[in-house]
């Protein structure tokens, strides 16, 4: 299994950093392969709205950076990870700026999924979708947003299935990461029997 691990960390928060190494580190499955981005560490630009990923290059956004690379890291995946301190419920400028630079991943093409107007999907095949968000103590309005936030874009990016988990920084990284992935890899193990 392929997970793709993007790191929104701020530099110096070495509690999602190890949280991240825990994750990338997780052995569920013989054939494990994590690749991980400490996206504060790439040269991503922001998405500037041009929709040439959708008309001129589709799939490919014009700004060739590495942000080129986590969309294909992503959409090769079977599992994409959004790691996050939660910001007033939402994700770090790092994560966010990732996040927008993959709509490259669908169809500018309108469809109803649930009696709502979303993209089509671009492609046959999307990974599966962890949020996993960290707070310092529990917030339950930012952890509601914060779970909004992931199935919204679960949704936008026609996950098979998603989960999201928030951690508190007073968690040991290991057990945090461990109690994240747990629902997501069990959801998997069902599918497969």
């Amino acid at each position: 299994m392929k997970a793709t691990l993007l790191n929104g960390a701020p530099a110096g928060d070495s509690y999602l950093d190890a949280v991240a190494a825990a994750l990338a580190d997780a052995r569920p499955a013989a054939d494990w392969a994590v690749t991980s981005w400490a996206l504060r560490d790439e040269q991503i630009a922001h998405c500037i709205g041009c929709f040439e990923c959708w008309t001129k290059t589709p799939g490919l956004c014009r700004i060739n950076d590495a942000g080129r690379e986590v969309a294909r890291s992503v959409i090769q995946s079977d599992l994409t990870i959004f790691l996050t301190p939660v910001t007033f419920g939402g994700y770090s400028s790092e994560l966010k700026k990732a996040v927008d630079r993959i709509i490259c991943l669908i169809s500018p093409f309108f469809t109803q999924i649930d009696g709502e107007v979303h993209h089509h999907a671009r492609y046959a095949r999307y990974p599966r979708l962890l949020g996993v968000g960290a707070l310092p103590a529990p917030q339950p309005a930012q952890e509601e947003i914060f779970h909004t936030l992931i199935g919204r874009n679960a949704i936008n990016l026609h996950a098979p299935a998603r989960h999201s988990a928030i951690v508190y920084r007073g968690q040991a990284p290991a057990a945090a990461a461990a109690a994240a992935l747990r629902p997501i890899l069990s959801d998997t193990e069902r599918r497969a029997a």
